[in-house]
């Protein structure tokens, strides 16, 4: 099965900054109720995704590239290609591109509830 995906443009997603471009690369179908989002999040130079909490799921970033930080619960980490960040159910997230090209990076959501 192939699937096509879909992307789309967010503007100050989660209060963040200017636009950032997700593409759904599974649908609700394909989920199953076990996942919220399979992505491909392209955050561009100087854009954000701003900071949110998750109840009852769990997010988990991949960075493929670019350079970043990642707000986990308010402590600020330099986040290059390779890393992988996670939030548990009940904290806080959040990521910015700080470099001079775009930060692309994997998301998944699991439902835990």
């Amino acid at each position: 099965m192939i699937i096509e995906s879909n992307t789309i443009t967010a503007k100050n997603r989660a209060g963040g900054k200017n636009e950032i471009y997700i593409t759904h690369l599974l649908t609700k179908k394909e989920l199953d109720g076990q996942c919220k989002m399979f992505a491909k999040v392209t955050v561009p130079p100087g854009a954000s995704l701003g900071e949110h909490y998750h109840y009852g799921d769990t997010e988990t970033y991949h960075i493929l590239s670019g350079v970043g930080t990642y707000c986990d619960n308010g402590d600020i980490y330099e986040v290059h290609a390779g890393d992988t960040t996670f939030c548990p159910d009940g904290s806080m997230h959040a990521i910015e591109n700080k470099g001079t090209e775009d930060l692309v990076f994997m998301a998944l959501i699991i439902n835990v509830k």
